[in-house]
């Protein structure tokens, strides 16, 4: 039954979100020598004409030292024909692909016997979804129905990509890599995620995804790596952008607070303007990124109904209101300093204040009586500073480059909270105080070799990264915060790691092979005088294999497969040993005992290209051994739920996910995209130790589950673009429960203003107001259920120009 759902499912489910076509073009380049003598043959004729009716494309001389090149040759068959007076004419085949941006054909000879060369390749498929084997590259402008939001915001109707709890999940895992122009940064978090929601969409040009990432990136994040991709013009002179956006969220109140407390928020207000600059003369390039983004947000409106064997019924809200400012700046400079030897320079700074006022109240089963009112207030300030600087030396060949570039990272969070703990028979003022200073070091080397029938790659990256952090609690009468669990901790973690790639390409076959290592040492020392945990940590040196493989049927089918090895280091909040009480009586702490998981992952593809669509579909399967997850326990003579991540056993992820695209007239096309899959985690026990320990045994869950998201483009005039976005989730399992189906529909319109140089948006999201999380949890003597109706119905507008 379950296949016949697979496959039945496999011809309905499709893609969702448009995306930017990638460059099917390489340039060919080759060294012209005499035979006999060795020497290199000046002026030689070089001719690019077509395999079908030899019509004559590109022509080009060889330079004083023999070397030619012929630039943005489109993906296909061609034949190369080089002639001299006093040689005989050579022709070659050769093909050019799509994996590869620059194709060497090393040396050739001329001599008077006609020598054919051996065949290369170079196909061109024009398709929303790239051509090449590694990625797919969306444009962040093309999606009316996101803009003027943040980019978490904007990744939702991407295929493949589903939004949970302020965290982005690649077919339903949300072990995820996400960097900044190629990078690790902790505006984004290093090894997770963190800070996507209020990263304004307008400083974004666009956001790759990776599903199945080679040896050259990190091994870290093991449902792969999305890449967002900062706004940098390049063209000659002085030019920008600038541009304003508002809105408003939380139109109405979707349920009623529970008695005596704050008001929710409503018709929340939102405000960004941007700022993008750039000037190029000769060999300089300098650019400027600005932007702000001020939002009110219902950042959380969470109703729960916890049920302990003993009989006790508990009812809760978390209600909270949350004001951000966040402040983006990236500028840089491009320096060619000559044709062989580039420069560059840049430095971001980021600032995220966030004002969070909220309240917790508790009662009892029938609501007749108030347990307590957690009140609270949270002040806290992230500041981000990057600064980076890399050095590009291009050979005499094309593409043949060696890059060495240095990135440093400081990131401040400055957090305080501030509580009112309201019993039926004290009130106390409780507190807590957070400082954590991250510094992080990354030098990587870089060295890619075009070849006739692709490149090779290999490289060595260096990481050092130290996170001291100290905790303070203040607590007051009768409070729930364990004042010794504070204190110090310091987070060292040092990553070398080397890897090589090797990349064929000819007319039918796309192959990589990939190897990386990686050699990992964490040390995670603690305060002596914690009541639970001690210093902690480990290391391991671990290879990293990926092999991919493709095929070329046809010109307009292919199929492909692809295999690799990943990793997911724990992040040092998922092992901080400090309580966080922005619940009161769920509370979650880190695990200085986590260890990494580890993901083998097996994915086969087929794509075929249809006249004005395509469709693709893919079939993969993950194993994890050591599966992360939070797990809640109790324990003795208390209600409060402690939930703490630990190492289970394996998990594992078989599914199917299919785009089709298609454009129907010239005014309306379409997008389908579906996953369906089946996710399963192993029985397993795990034993908590904080506050004292706890044993939880956890059977064998499993569950087939999946989404679904129809994307539909108007193109209502020549100016005048319009767009409607459904996205469904179905119910899917997370450790210990289970989470409910969640479905929402979004608008926009975009009109190209004063001649194409201004534009103006509207869009809503939510527009049902369907959207809401649904949790059951089962834990060792409780269960709880868990209804989140935070804020996700936003009306936006908002106009830009470019000068």
């Amino acid at each position: 039954m379950k296949l016949k759902i697979f496959l039945v499912f496999a011809l309905l489910v499709f893609k969702t979100f448009n995306a930017t076509a990638q460059n099917s073009s390489a340039t060919l380049s080759g060294l012209i020598k005499d035979k006999t003598t060795k020497s290199p043959l000046p002026y030689i004729n070089v001719v690019l004409k077509t395999a079908k009716d030899q019509k004559m494309l590109f022509g080009t001389l060889t330079n004083e030292e023999g070397r030619f090149n012929l630039t943005n040759v489109t993906s296909g068959n061609y034949t190369l024909e080089i002639t001299s007076v006093g040689y005989k004419t050579k022709s070659q085949k050769i093909f050019v692909g799509t994996l590869s941006d620059f194709l060497d054909l090393n040396t050739i000879e001329l001599e008077e016997d006609i020598n054919t060369l051996s065949e290369v390749v170079v196909t061109s498929k024009s398709s929303e979804v790239s051509a090449k084997m590694d990625k797919k590259v969306f444009s962040v402008s093309d999606n009316i129905a996101q803009s003027g939001g943040s980019v978490l915001q904007s990744m939702q109707n991407l295929p493949g990509v589903t939004l949970h709890e302020g965290k982005v999940q690649l077919r339903g895992n949300d072990k995820v890599m996400v960097l900044i122009d190629g990078k690790q940064t902790a505006l984004t978090g290093f090894g997770n995620q963190s800070g996507l929601d209020n990263i304004p969409a307008s400083a974004i040009e666009k956001i790759e995804i990776i599903n199945n990432p080679s040896a050259k990136f990190d091994a870290n994040g093991n449902a792969g790596i999305i890449n967002i991709i900062y706004k940098k013009n390049k063209q000659e002179g002085l030019n920008g952008k600038i541009g304003i956006s508002s809105g408003y969220g939380a139109l109405w109140e979707r349920k009623t607070n529970l008695p005596t407390i704050r008001p929710q928020y409503q018709m929340t207000p939102k405000i960004n303007p941007s700022l993008s600059l750039n000037y190029r003369k000769e060999k300089i390039n300098t650019y400027l990124q600005a932007d702000y983004l001020y939002t009110e947000t219902l950042n959380k409106n969470e109703f729960v109904t916890r049920t302990y064997d003993d009989g006790t019924i508990i009812n809760q809200q978390t209600v909270r209101n949350r004001n951000t400012h966040f402040t983006t700046l990236k500028s840089g400079i491009d320096w060619n300093y000559n044709e062989q030897n580039s420069f560059s320079f840049s430095a971001l700074f980021g600032s995220e204040k966030i004002i969070d006022n909220g309240d917790e109240p508790f009662f009892n089963q029938d609501y007749s009586q108030r347990l307590r009112l957690w009140s609270f207030l949270e002040d806290e300030l992230k500041t981000t500073v990057m600064a980076s600087a890399s050095y590009e030396h291009k050979f005499k060949q094309p593409g043949h480059k060696l890059n060495a570039g240095i990135n440093y990272t400081y990131h401040r969070e400055d957090e305080k909270y501030f509580f009112t703990n309201t019993l039926p028979a004290s009130v106390g003022q409780d507190a807590f105080k957070l400082l954590s200073d991250e510094k992080v070091v990354d030098i990587n080397v870089d060295y890619i070799r075009p070849l006739k029938y692709g490149r090779f790659e290999t490289g060595f990256k260096f990481r050092n990264r130290e996170i001291p952090t100290n905790m303070q609690f203040f607590p007051g009468a009768n409070s729930p915060i364990d004042a010794n669990a504070g204190g110090w901790a310091n987070y060292k973690e040092i990553i070398p790691a080397l890897y090589s790639n090797y990349i064929f390409e000819t007319d039918r076959i796309e192959a990589e092979l990939g190897l990386r290592l990686e050699y990992v040492k964490l040390q995670y020392d603690v305060n002596p005088n914690h009541p639970t945990y001690k210093s902690d940590g480990y290391n391991y040196t671990e290879p990293f294999p990926n092999v991919r493989f493709g095929y070329k049927i046809d010109d307009k089918n292919k199929i492909t497969a692809f295999y690799n090895r990943r990793v997911d280091r724990p992040a040092e909040v998922d092992i901080r040993i400090f309580p966080k009480y922005d619940d009161a009586e769920i509370i979650k702490v880190g695990n200085p005992a986590l260890r990494p998981q580890f993901t083998s992952a097996f994915e086969v593809g087929y794509k075929k290209t249809m006249e004005k669509g395509y469709f693709t579909s893919s079939v993969y399967y993950r194993i994890i051994n050591g599966t992360i997850a939070r797990i809640a326990t109790t324990v003795p003579g208390s209600s409060l739920i402690y939930n703490v991540f630990q190492n289970a056993d394996k998990s594992s992820s078989v599914g199917i996910e299919a785009v089709y695209s298609k454009e129907i007239t010239p005014w309306y096309s379409f997008n389908l995209n579906g996953n369906l899959y089946q996710n399963t985690i192993d029985a397993f026990t795990v034993t908590n130790l904080y506050p004292t320990p706890s044993t939880y045994y956890g059977k064998r869950q499993q569950m087939v589950s999946g989404n679904l998201k129809w994307n539909n483009s108007l193109q209502l005039s020549k100016t005048l673009k319009g767009q409607i976005s459904a996205v469904y989730l179905a119910p899917d399992i997370i450790p210990q429960g289970k989470i409910d189906s969640r479905f929402s529909v979004d608008l926009g319109l975009k009109k190209t203003v004063q001649k194409g140089k201004g534009e103006v948006f509207i869009n809503a999201t939510d527009i049902f107001n369907t959207l809401s999380i649904r949790k059951d949890i089962q834990g060792e003597g409780f269960n709880y259920r868990s209804k989140d109706f935070y804020e996700t119905q936003v009306v936006r507008f908002g106009y830009s120009y470019k000068f």
